[in-house]
């Protein structure tokens, strides 16, 4: 069984869903430190000049080593996120007009856990590109929170049964070939994604989800680590 483990984000650009349509199951990595300024609540969307902005969702303040599961939602975020949207032609025109698209109702169906939103919008994108793993979420699966990094990693696959462990190509200097061999699974690894790096929430809204499954399935070729 072939499993992938990585952050959520709000709306990833089309690579990372490689990993859905590549594993058996996928887990939610949301027992790790929430990143202030990476890309788990916020993303980019052409504005009316078609250059890139910041689109960010409205968090609660939370402690500083706060886990991406502990983060949540402020309770006024969907009349927040519709203001937001405002300023992208694109976003603010599907809620309007296109309200019953997948990707527009997911947009605005908070929920006050930041995980709980996150995994929504995971769900819906994959059902919409036709990849259907297996999702779970790491805080459910009971890790010692004394586990670090590799460690981790070793602990979730084994939890889950995994002899695969597909990766971002980003992820080939975090982990130890010898190592992962040495516990009986296969360390694989995505190349290098080639296309845009446009927020899924918005090429869904724009572009025929059929041809985003193609060019998503045409850059998922596996590579074993050596």
């Amino acid at each position: 069984m072939r499993a992938a483990i990585m952050q959520p984000y709000f709306f990833p650009y089309a690579g990372y869903y490689r990993l859905l349509a590549a594993a058996d199951v996928f887990v939610i990595y949301d027992c790790v430190q929430f990143p202030r300024r990476g890309w788990v609540h916020r993303n980019q969307l052409p504005r009316a000049n078609r250059e890139p902005g910041w689109l960010t969702l409205p968090v609660e303040k939370a402690a500083y080593d706060a886990a991406i599961r502990d983060v949540e939602l402020k309770t006024d975020a969907a009349d927040l996120m519709r203001q937001r949207a405002a300023a992208f032609p694109d976003l603010d025109h599907a809620l309007r007009h296109r309200s019953t698209h997948p990707a527009a109702s997911a947009f605005l169906n908070t929920r006050p856990a930041l995980t709980d939103y996150l995994e929504l919008t995971l769900r819906v994108a994959a059902r919409r590109l036709g990849f259907h793993p297996q999702i779970l979420r790491s805080s459910a699966l009971d890790i010692p929170a004394r586990l670090k990094a590799q460690d981790r990693i070793f602990a979730i696959l084994e939890a889950l049964g995994a002899n695969a462990y597909v990766n971002a190509p980003g992820g080939r200097s975090l982990y130890d070939p010898q190592a992962f061999s040495a516990r009986g699974i296969r360390l694989e690894f995505l190349p290098d994604y080639t296309g845009p790096r446009t927020s899924m929430l918005h090429r869904l809204l724009m572009e025929e989800s059929e041809s985003l499954r193609a060019e998503i399935l045409g850059d998922c070729r596996l590579a074993e680590a050596a």
